[in-house]
């Protein structure tokens, strides 16, 4: 139907804009680890060129020298596969633009221009349903299921048609414009009914009941998909915010580490192992400090695509705009903002699903003839009440 095709195609438009912002941040987390490989590799070069002084005045061991040599090479190798990486990732936001690998975007993001949202757009389960497209789309996909099993019903039921004619009539030419013509009232009818037809109009009723059986397990699976969407993205955000906390402690404690074991090795007091040792340190709290930032903002991005992605704030021709699109009808509760991340109010699924609402067939259908094959009635959900129709 149209209102199915229209919120699959505010699905397929919330997908699209999900991985465009994964893109963007994929790109700020490869930059930030090539600025922090390129960090290495220059305290790695001091650590070098003070290790081939204290060489050639005769105070450390060529051991020494070719071993930072070699940990310096090592650090720079992994550049290239970075930068291979950027380049790459450039390319994909520029096909997800729309434009070709010759036409990149120019504008480039940095992981610390990136910043979480004050507040998340967390929802109640009930309001939550309506905001999805994928959801919307399913429950659309429902009542045109429902609407063909009760045309299929009334396709197997007598055609009953009556006529009503009121007229006049004159007994002679002389009395035909007078006002003597005589009342006559005509009254017929029609009936029809299918004798034979080889079981056809059964069988489309069972495809149509078989069809609209379908479309509400899919509508079913669309909402538990719902739930887990964002209860795995509320999750994820809290654990993320433990990760990012250790990972930004390990890092403090690998800098001062590093700092002490150079000083010690300046005064002699320490080898070039340790110094080693420090400095693979670093770069791994480094890295693991980039990496958590980075899935923290996706982990972010990922909740926003559960609830929904706000597409009722965007107007005919993709703008942000605070009205509805005159194609898909807005959610009538758009999600109220939470504090974060002090307070994460969790979205859970509701333990037992609602139980079937009664409901009527279509309007217009004659109610079908009591049998043990009798269809169950077709679904009539009224606008603004999604979620509750057809578990």
């Amino acid at each position: 139907t149209a209102e199915a095709q229209c919120f699959q195609l505010e699905a397929a438009y919330l997908t699209l804009s999900s991985n465009v912002v994964v893109a963007a941040i994929t790109e700020a987390s490869l930059r930030a680890q090539i600025a922090v490989t390129e960090r290495t590799i220059e305290i790695q070069r001091e650590t070098l060129d003070f290790l081939r002084r204290r060489f050639e005045i005769g105070q450390a061991a060529r051991y020494d020298v070719a071993t930072q040599e070699a940990a310096l090479a090592q650090s720079i190798a992994t550049l290239p596969p970075l930068r291979n990486q950027l380049s790459q990732q450039r390319n994909l936001l520029a096909t997800l633009t729309g434009r070709t690998t010759a036409h990149v975007p120019a504008d480039t993001f940095e992981l610390d221009a990136l910043n979480l949202p004050q507040t998340l757009p967390v929802s109640m389960p009930a309001r939550m349903i309506e905001q999805r497209p994928d959801v919307r789309s399913a429950e659309a996909n429902v009542h045109s299921a429902g609407a063909t099993v009760g045309v299929a019903t009334a396709a197997m039921l007598p055609q009953v048609t009556g006529t009503l004619i009121y007229g006049s009539t004159a007994t002679s030419s002389d009395l035909l414009f007078s006002d003597l013509l005589g009342p006559t009232v005509t009254v017929g009818g029609s009936f029809a009914q299918t004798l034979l037809d080889g079981g056809a109009l059964l069988a489309r009723r069972r495809a149509a009941l078989a069809a609209w059986e379908q479309a509400k397990s899919q509508y079913r699976s669309a909402v538990l998909t719902a739930f887990r969407n964002v209860a795995d993205s509320l999750r994820a955000l809290e654990f993320d915010a433990l990760t990012f906390q250790a990972a930004a402690n390990a890092e403090s404690a690998a800098r001062l580490a590093l700092d002490i074991t150079r000083r010690r090795l300046a005064a002699g007091d320490a080898g070039i192992l340790d110094i080693l040792n420090a400095e693979a340190t670093y770069q791994a709290s480094l890295m693991a400090l980039v990496t958590a930032r980075a899935q923290r903002y996706s982990d972010t991005a990922a909740l926003f695509q559960a609830l929904g992605g706000g597409w009722w704030n965007r107007d005919a021709e993709g703008n942000a705009f605070p009205a509805k699109r005159p194609e898909c009808g807005a959610p009538a509760h758009p999600p109220a903002p939470q504090p974060w991340p002090d307070s994460r109010p969790r979205v859970t699924a509701p333990e037992a699903p609602p139980a079937p609402q009664p409901v009527t067939v279509m309007r217009g259908s004659p109610a079908a003839p009591p049998s043990p094959e009798a269809p169950q009635p077709a679904p009539r959900a009224s606008k603004g009440s999604w979620g509750s129709r057809f578990f």
